[in-house]
């Protein structure tokens, strides 16, 4: 068999291990339920007149980060679930590199996340244009069409996604802790916007540079300057910070990972 259907059937492994867990199904069941539930009680509550792309936003927001948890819930427990069992040992016994193993743990992780992005998509578009109805209402002030807008939402969110499960799937294999790294992970995701407002405050040119800043690009979707104000930033320039990041976390992963006597 050549090295891709090999990997293939590694990612189709770690996929078969994260979809017969029970919570998985209980955390889907959250990204269906809440949207038709929030829909309801505001409309019953009297907000019949909203229009269904502003709910729709509001819920995608809430689901984001709920995504996000659950993406860091199983980038923690992939690397350091393994450990916790023993079953790292059976994993290095067959003819795989350090490496495959655990960027198939990786792949399978971002898949996990974008299958959970993605059905957030359409099930707070279907649920509320089915009680809202779309209507005319825009969500850009700079021309953009809804469709254009939220999909661009969801773009740039699931780069944050994926910025936050990197660094908790780093976490999860320098520590092989995956309460550490759901912890840290989650401090990223909400303090990131308290912090980001405190090094507001600084003017200094380095701020630019700090990760937390990046964390949030939702302020790029209607053509805005950055997340923080007072230190106008182009999106290309947010992407290219985020990107040394990125290949710094999965440079710490791989190293430890490959280094550490892991079947010890």
């Amino acid at each position: 068999m050549n090295p891709l259907a090999n990997f293939m059937n590694l990612i189709l492994n770690e996929n078969m291990k994260i979809y017969r867990r029970t919570r998985t199904w209980i955390m889907f069941g959250f990204v269906l339920l809440i949207p038709l539930f929030v829909s309801l009680a505001v409309y019953l509550a009297g907000g019949n007149d909203l229009s269904g792309w502003s709910m729709m936003m509001t819920e995608s927001y809430i689901l984001y980060s709920l995504i996000t948890v659950f993406a860091v819930v199983v980038a923690a427990d992939s690397v350091a679930g393994e450990f916790t069992w023993g079953t790292i040992k059976l994993l290095l016994i067959r003819p795989w590199s350090r490496s495959t193993i655990l960027l198939s743990k990786y792949v399978a992780t971002l898949l996990f996340a974008l299958f959970f992005t993605v059905s957030a998509f359409i099930v707070t578009l279907l649920f509320n244009m089915l009680i809202f109805g779309l209507g005319d209402s825009a969500l850009s002030s700079t021309g953009l069409s809804n469709w254009e807008y939220a999909l661009r939402f969801y773009l740039l969110q699931f780069i944050t996604l994926i910025m936050i499960v990197t660094f908790g799937f780093t976490m999860s294999s320098a520590f092989r802790s995956g309460g550490l790294a759901i912890g840290l992970s989650i401090v990223f995701l909400f303090a990131g916007s308290m912090i980001t407002n405190l090094f507001a405050l600084a003017n200094k040119a380095w701020v630019k540079y700090v990760l937390f800043v990046h964390l949030d690009l939702t302020g790029y979707v209607d053509g805005g300057s950055g997340p923080i104000y007072s230190h106008p930033m182009t999106l290309g320039f947010s992407l290219a910070v985020l990107a040394v990041y990125f290949v710094l976390f999965n440079a710490v992963s791989w190293t430890v990972f490959r280094k550490r006597d892991v079947a010890a």
